[in-house]
């Protein structure tokens, strides 16, 4: 397989960890949108948010928890923050394997591209 999140996954490809168990791994983006820019993602491969079904929905509640646990510990709580997940091409995503981004630090616009 070629997908830049598993080789992170498999330790091919370095990144700055943030939090790690057994079903997931978060990671610092290598070209951050906001001053708290993280990364959340299953280490199974699902290729997109289209993809979650009734079998896989405890890994993504699981995620999810993981990213409101990462949230309060980067201190972004108070001031708020956005958890997005791109679905497809049109929606921007460029790496086909399911993830979260956590992006808080500044005040962030509503703009949608």
């Amino acid at each position: 397989m070629d997908c830049i999140f598993c080789k992170i996954i498999a330790g091919e490809i370095p990144s700055t960890k943030v939090y790690e168990d057994e079903r997931v791994l978060a990671f610092r983006d290598i070209a951050p949108m906001a001053p708290t820019h993280i990364l959340v993602i299953p280490k199974e491969h699902i290729p997109s948010f289209a993809y979650i079904n009734e079998e896989n929905a405890p890994l993504v509640a699981h995620i999810l928890a993981v990213a409101a646990k990462i949230a309060r510990e980067e201190g972004l709580e108070e001031g708020g923050y956005r958890i997005v997940s791109n679905c497809g091409d049109d929606a921007g995503q460029t790496v086909k394997h399911l993830h979260f981004h956590i992006l808080g630090g500044r005040k962030l616009t509503l703009e949608m591209a």
